[in-house]
């Protein structure tokens, strides 16, 4: 029956002349937004002339939308982790050296990409990996502080609010022509490819050390690695920056290792003697 059915098809006479040549006309609702992606001349490539062999606009059509895959995914991409350490009330196996290091890399990536202008499909999702590793490092010092603490003392209250209030300022200072000129952000910029590879060490060391993950999120291990490696290609179709490629190719390969230590140590517990976190506190 299916090959009835495609002969039939392959047999049936073309409506009328010209019928392949015309333009596949959009409605403006639908347009619209496919041109703001991947701009005018693809558009009319792909969409309307239906060049389905254009190499250079196919690549560049698959770059945005995975690009925009990405961002949309790290909008909740540590949100299991935040939900593991709120249930759990631990934060066992964390680094936090890890989530300093990472924190104030994405802030120097998030304001590099800002003063550049580059498309937000290449880089908006440090816009929300930014915001939740606040968040989680934040979290790690609440849960991570000494046992029988109070359970908001003054000096708590000062160390989580100096931290939050040194986050949001060197954001808001790098993005000050000013105050950092373009060739020291470029500079800093360069200096994320050393952070990124530190702030993943520490975290591979403590999983190699104890034999465990502890509490770290399985869901946004396998994301990270996913939306890296995806970067990379995103990276190589859209921008010609060899910084940002070379820090996105580290960044995968070390995510590839986290993974590999997810698979090798799945489930097995920390021991109860050892330590949480970097800074010695147990958290209950």
């Amino acid at each position: 029956m299916l090959l009835s059915l495609v002969q039939h098809i392959a047999c049936a006479p073309i409506p009328y002349d010209g019928f392949f040549d015309e333009k596949n006309e959009l409605p403006p609702f639908l347009r619209d937004p496919l041109v703001g992606v991947i701009g005018e001349t693809c558009y009319v490539s792909l969409v309307e002339d239906f060049h389905v062999t254009d190499v250079s606009c196919l690549k560049y059509a698959a770059s945005k939308v995975l690009g925009l895959g990405i961002v949309f995914g790290s909008a909740v991409i540590k949100v299991p982790q935040m939900i593991t350490i709120l249930t759990r009330r631990s934060v066992k196996g964390l680094s936090l050296t890890s989530y300093y290091l990472e924190t104030y890399a994405y802030i120097i990536i998030l304001s590099y990409n800002i003063r550049q202008q580059n498309p937000f499909s290449t880089y908006g999702e440090v816009v929300f990996i930014a915001s939740q590793n606040v968040l989680i490092t934040l979290m790690i010092l609440w849960y991570g502080r000494p046992a029988g603490t109070a359970q908001l003392d003054a000096p708590m209250a000062w160390t989580l609010a100096v931290n939050f209030v040194a986050f949001v300022a060197s954001f808001w200072v790098l993005l000050l022509p000013t105050w950092v000129p373009f060739w020291l952000l470029a500079f800093l910029y360069a200096s994320t490819i050393p952070i990124i590879l530190a702030s993943k060490l520490p975290q591979i060391y403590s999983n190699y050390k104890y034999q465990s993950t502890g509490q770290l999120s399985v869901f946004a291990v396998f994301n990270y690695f996913a939306g890296t490696t995806a970067r990379v290609f995103t990276t190589l179709t859209e921008l010609d920056d060899p910084l940002m490629l070379a820090g996105n190719v580290f960044a995968s390969v070390l995510n590839g290792v986290l993974v590999f230590q997810v698979y090798r140590y799945w489930q097995r517990p920390i021991e109860p003697s050892v330590s949480p976190t970097d800074g010695g506190s147990k958290a209950d």
